[in-house]
């Protein structure tokens, strides 16, 4: 899963974000950095009904939170998101030819850019894919 600070230097460098089913965000700043949200058009929780675990059906969360305007939201990409996002640009130059290696306890993502070689590494493959996606985004 991308770091927090992957995360929310993509957002810096200007990755858009159009949310989606499925997307995760974070709230920064606002007491809740330890929670990750996921936008979903069904709210469901696990409760005991009659001492039996059930999953239940809720039309609106319980919370005190009514909305956040997508600025205030910090999108957390996934690896395919990230790696998508990286095809697409690569792709402008022609043919796009990345790849994703491990070694030495790190991850590295390489490809060719206007003839010259890049790498970037991270902890992990989305800490990777974030490093060349900021690139990219910045070199454009």
């Amino acid at each position: 899963m991308i770091s927090l600070e992957m995360a929310r230097r993509l957002k810096e460098a200007g990755v858009k974000w159009e949310p989606a089913q499925g997307d995760r965000f974070a709230l920064l700043d606002r007491e809740l950095d330890d929670r990750i949200f996921v936008i979903n058009d069904m709210a469901t929780v696990i409760e005991l009904l009659h001492g039996v675990p059930a999953v239940t059906f809720h039309g609106t969360p319980e919370w005190a939170l009514d909305y956040v305007h997508l600025t205030e939201a910090v999108w957390l990409p996934e690896e395919g998101q990230l790696r998508q996002r990286i095809h697409d640009i690569l792709a402008l130059q022609g043919e796009p030819v990345y790849d994703l290696m491990y070694a030495d306890g790190e991850f590295m993502c390489r490809f060719e850019w206007k003839g010259e070689a890049m790498a970037f590494c991270g902890c992990d493959a989305c800490d990777a894919y974030g490093e060349a996606l900021i690139h990219l985004i910045c070199v454009r």
